[in-house]
């Protein structure tokens, strides 16, 4: 404890919350050396993020695809063997959350803005554009099979293995082996003691840094699409002023909400969102082309079985393709860099369940949940498409970020399901904001010794204030750049999201050595026969 000082008056219990200096100070003084530098030099800001893309894709491109399918095998695994069985806490630990809040928050922490954004601007994209050295035709029933199917590889079960793989691994570590809340305790089965050090140091940086730098990219999203509607709905010209006006607005709410912790903000923004989420995919459902989506909908599922392994390797190492550059690794990126802090948090609400039903809650129903998402929303946009609506025009003509709207002018009640896809997508943004803001204020205190603990106030209006800061920065940077900001978004999620595939493979090695030798590390099951030194870590 000497390199820490006090932070707050914050408890719980009678522990209080201090700063870790040697994760806080190095990480708050990088974020703010970028921010000074996207401010100065923003097109020098955007020419170092398109060198590092560049250089991760040519060079590890092959490791990102495959990583992905090592990880859901993994997950999968945990699932259906005897160590699904295992209790997260020991036979009395007791589960904090009702079923249903514990599934609103798992699906409100992963997908943020994600699907309200991408629900229809990918697959009407993929449709109408899809990659040239593939072949395909656009608008054809194989380019809606092609859109549907990579789609679904984008969001349903390889993402959230990302995120299942190291909270299954976190939660492990901390409620059966005893060590303390953090991502490195993970990495005990390699490193052993060594993880309290320099190694747990590093580690924990660059969740840090990868996590702040994929907050930005949503925050950065959120921001154009909710300018986007303002546009269409009320005649406010989108642009920087306006960016900064929302990005602040979310800021100030989720920093807010944050103060109240986890039983009350995150909760009940969770318990809201998922509610908003089922409400609109039943509207869409019902006054949408309904024969349609459900002929569709279980078409597309066939072709992502048939298509699978083929879809999550494609490279392009002889047509020289830049598709693959600006979607599945960018996939792969923004989802490593969210997996091991947004596993942090998962684990935190994961005491008194089991491994299988933290599979089944973090991973299966989630993904379940995309397909039939992307059905409703992607199948509907695709009929609408074939019979003249123009939504890929209106793209074309102002940007991704119109896409949901150019859909919603085709159904009743336009003005009122704009307002409500505006709001979905606010609270959608402040709830992963309010966890993320959360789990990294925790790892950058002593809070990240114990689940238990809030982090102080003051550290998380700081990391708040960081992450949006980098949003609007990255935009600006795009802009000087000449690219969109979408494209800008893409960027800066892959930049943050490298460093961690390294990470997130020893974290899967990890996690399979822990279920092997599971007997020598569950202390809490089975203290008989484990052999960790916990003092050791304290």
């Amino acid at each position: 404890m000497s390199k820490e000082m006090s932070m707050s008056d914050k408890k719980s219990g009678n522990q209080k919350a201090t700063l870790r200096k040697s994760i806080f100070l190095p990480m708050s003084i990088l974020f703010v050396l970028v921010i000074i530098v996207g401010i100065i030099a923003p097109k020098a800001f955007y020419d170092v993020e398109n060198a590092i893309v560049g250089f991760a894709f040519d060079w590890f491109g092959w490791l990102f695809q495959i990583a992905g399918n090592i990880f859901l095998f993994i997950c999968l695994w945990i699932m259906v063997s005897k160590k699904g069985d295992i209790l997260l806490g020991g036979k009395d630990a007791q589960p904090i959350m009702s079923w249903w809040n514990w599934f609103a928050i798992s699906l409100c922490a992963g997908i943020a803005t994600g699907i309200l954004f991408w629900g229809i601007a990918e697959p009407i994209t993929h449709f109408m554009s899809p990659p040239a050295e593939l072949g395909i035709e656009a608008g054809t029933e194989s380019a809606a099979m092609f859109a549907m199917t990579q789609t679904n590889i984008h969001w349903t079960f390889i993402p959230y293995a990302m995120y299942s793989i190291a909270g299954v691994g976190i939660a492990f570590a901390t409620f059966n082996m005893k060590l303390p809340y953090h991502v490195s305790s993970i990495l005990y089965p390699i490193f052993g003691k060594k993880i309290k050090g320099t190694i747990g140091n590093i580690v924990d940086n660059t969740c840090l840094l990868a996590m702040a730098g994929g907050v930005a990219a949503v925050l950065g999203v959120a921001a154009m699409q909710i300018s986007s509607g303002l546009n269409i709905l009320f005649g406010i010209t989108s642009g920087k002023i306006v960016w900064v006006a929302i990005l602040a607005v979310i800021v100030v709410t989720y920093i807010v909400s944050s103060y109240t912790g986890l039983n009350r903000g995150i909760k009940w923004l969770s318990d809201k969102n998922s509610k908003l989420f089922l409400a609109l995919m039943v509207f869409i459902f019902i006054f949408g082309p309904t024969k349609f989506i459900l002929s569709f909908g279980t078409q597309s599922v066939g072709h992502f079985i048939q298509d699978f392994f083929v879809r999550t390797h494609y490279l392009s190492p002889i047509d020289g393709s830049a598709w693959p550059r600006w979607w599945p690794i960018y996939y792969w990126a923004i989802w490593l860099a969210y997996a091991p802090l947004t596993g942090m948090f998962l684990a935190k609400i994961s005491k008194g369940r089991t491994l299988r039903q933290f599979m089944l809650m973090n991973l299966i129903i989630p993904a379940a949940f995309g397909f039939i998402w992307f059905a409703v929303f992607g199948g509907s946009a695709i009929h609408l498409e074939l019979n003249g609506a123009g939504i890929w025009n209106a793209i074309q003509n102002n940007g991704l970020e119109v896409s949901v709207f150019a859909f919603l002018k085709n159904f009743p009640l336009f003005k009122i399901m704009s307002l409500l896809f505006i709001v979905a997508v606010y609270v959608s943004v402040v709830t992963l904001c309010d966890s993320m803001t959360t789990t990294i204020s925790s790892l950058s205190t002593s809070a990240y010794k114990n689940a238990s603990i809030e982090p102080p106030n003051n550290v998380k209006i700081f990391w708040g204030l960081i992450m949006s800061s980098i949003a609007i920065i990255n935009l600006l940077a795009g802009k000087a750049g000449e690219i969109s900001g979408i494209d800008a978004t893409k960027q800066i999620a892959t930049v943050a999201g490298f460093p961690t595939l390294f990470l997130m493979l020893a974290i899967a090695f990890s996690v399979v050595k822990m279920m092997v030798k599971e007997k020598d590390y569950d202390i809490v099951n089975r203290p008989e026969t484990a052999i960790i030194d916990t003092e050791a870590l304290e």
